[in-house]
């Protein structure tokens, strides 16, 4: 399948409200690490065991100065029942519209999208890709990828 965002590129132009209501533009991500994260549906089994990977994970993410961004078609109020449910410890983002799935080119069929992850540095750049992602040790590859990604901006 061909993709409109791939590695190299810079992340694309946007501005959105969090599941608190605070605007998030791209703009927001540069100066640091970032990973945004498409899923398909908050509270299912594949979604729930990813963001608890995340959440479990959060220190190590947090040593590498890493901002964890999930985005989901679902709307704030059933993001703030899976982040109290789940007790996670980043934000999502309501993309009931699914207009950054479409910036993101992760929009699959009608109504789904698929599930992808992207790993940005801290100039904005697209520098990892994982689509589709397996949610089976999928953390430990972003890691990876992240300190790969850190290690060489500090050289």
């Amino acid at each position: 399948m061909s993709y409109t965002v791939n590695i190299g590129d810079r992340i694309p132009s946007f501005s959105i409200k969090d599941n608190e209501g605070d605007e998030l533009t791209d703009d927001d991500l540069i100066g640091s690490p970032a990973v945004i994260y498409f899923y398909p549906k908050d509270n299912t089994p594949g979604c729930t065991k990813q963001a608890c990977s995340f959440r479990d994970n959060m220190e190590r993410l947090d040593d590498l100065e890493t901002v964890v961004i999930g985005v989901s078609p679902d709307d704030a109020k059933s993001h703030e029942k899976f982040i109290k449910k789940q007790n996670l410890n980043f934000t999502l983002i309501p993309d009931e519209n699914m207009e950054l799935c479409r910036k993101f080119n992760v929009k699959k069929g009608m109504l789904g999208i698929e599930r992808t992850t992207f790993v940005i540095d801290s100039e904005g750049i697209i520098r990892w890709i994982e689509r589709p992602v397996d949610v089976t040790g999928h953390v430990d590859r972003v890691i990876h990828a992240l300190e790969e990604i850190t290690s060489n901006e500090l050289r």
